[in-house]
């Protein structure tokens, strides 16, 4: 019998979209494959993602280098089922029914990759245990 249950969607919020948003969608990308939508978007793009974050993540088997930061829409917002900010402020819409995480971690701007990898690591264990949650609930 197929699984006629909805594909769950993520999106991940930060300002520039060059770094923690950009690592976990990578994450939850690589670690769910298909069973999870992922998007990420920033309230103010940088033009390119963090070349420490690109580094960092290499670090990990996973290649963000193609990354282009996204601007944050209403409608991204609107279609993801769970929205996790990542010191986005209140620029991030808010919408009824939609679940919001606020992940507070620090902002790998502006810093080597020696900085990035403990943020990278926490990003990425907070992923997993988002992934085990929302693979349950689903």
């Amino acid at each position: 019998m197929p699984d006629l249950a909805p594909t769950p969607s993520v999106l991940f919020v930060c300002v520039h979209n060059a770094g923690r948003s950009q690592m976990a969608a990578a994450f939850l990308t690589h670690l769910a494959g298909d069973h999870v939508q992922v998007r990420s978007a920033g309230s103010a793009p940088a033009d390119t993602v963090n070349p420490a974050v690109v580094a960092a993540m290499a670090e990990s088997g996973i290649d963000i280098s193609a990354e282009i930061p996204k601007v944050l829409t209403v409608e991204a917002v609107q279609s993801s089922d769970v929205v996790i900010t990542m010191g986005c402020g209140d620029t991030c819409p808010v919408f009824p029914g939609k679940r919001y995480l606020d992940w507070q971690l620090p902002d790998p701007a502006g810093q080597g990759v020696e900085a990035v990898r403990p943020i990278r690591d926490e990003i990425e264990r907070r992923v997993r245990n988002l992934l085990t949650e929302i693979t349950q609930t689903t």
